[in-house]
């Protein structure tokens, strides 16, 4: 039996929880989000992907799995999300729909801003990005000279603790999209975003490699569970 059908199996609904699903679509209509909880959010969104399960108990393990953050639900790789026992493909392209819809989302609304204006709003996409993350990853802000979003792109993908980036490709990035400035932003999956010294000094080579080409780098943005930290606010660069 191939991957999908083991971790998809299960019995075909019965009545009750015919009776239940409908029960939860009810609630949704009438009172929105605020009438129903996280995990059975996520059990109506499997439901639509595999609706000939009962994937509440899968919800229910996503829920302890990413410790009830929808976030990082939400940001998680399909790797990770098939981790957990009952998350299929189908089920895993469902959550990464949403997830990339809310990202795109996100970026939408800050291409129409100056960002420096909107600080507020950059960190809570950022964190809405990585704050779930169990694995090292940073992207890339770039903006053009009026400080609006042209990408979001991801520059590396690293372990728990590291994530490889070379300055060279970020700064041949930023040329190739004509931006002027960049934010760099990158997550602990420990949840304490303090910056390291490997941190400190990636900085700072990036915002030399930049400096050269007349790219500005106004900050690095480092997410953890425990809230952020801004290099700059720091006066680490």
């Amino acid at each position: 039996m191939r991957r999908r059908e083991l971790n998809e199996a299960a019995p075909a609904l019965h009545d009750h929880r015919l009776g239940h699903r409908e029960r939860l679509r009810a609630r949704l209509r009438e009172g929105g989000g605020a009438g129903v909880h996280d995990y059975e959010l996520v059990e109506l969104l499997l439901c639509l992907a595999v609706p000939r399960r009962d994937m509440k108990p899968v919800a229910k393990r996503l829920n302890e799995a990413f410790r009830g953050d929808l976030s990082g639900l939400l940001a998680a790789s399909r790797a990770d999300l098939m981790r957990t026992e009952g998350v299929g493909e189908g089920a895993a392209d469902a959550i990464a729909l949403v997830g990339a819809l809310v990202a795109r989302s996100g970026a939408q609304s800050l291409a129409k801003r100056d960002v420096l204006s909107s600080w507020s709003s950059v960190v809570a996409y950022c964190q809405r990005t990585l704050q779930g993350l169990g694995r090292e990853q940073f992207r890339v802000l770039f903006l053009d000279r009026k400080n609006k979003l042209i990408r979001d792109e991801r520059m590396g993908d690293g372990t728990v603790d590291h994530a490889p980036v070379y300055p060279r490709e970020v700064v041949r990035r930023a040329l190739e999209l004509q931006a002027s400035a960049l934010i760099l932003v990158h997550n602990h999956p420990s949840g304490d975003p303090t910056p390291s010294s490997a941190d400190i000094e990636m900085t700072r080579l990036i915002v030399e490699a930049a400096r050269t080409m007349d790219i500005s780098v106004h900050d690095h943005l480092i997410v953890g569970r425990d809230g952020h930290a801004s290099l700059r606010q720091l006066g680490l660069m």
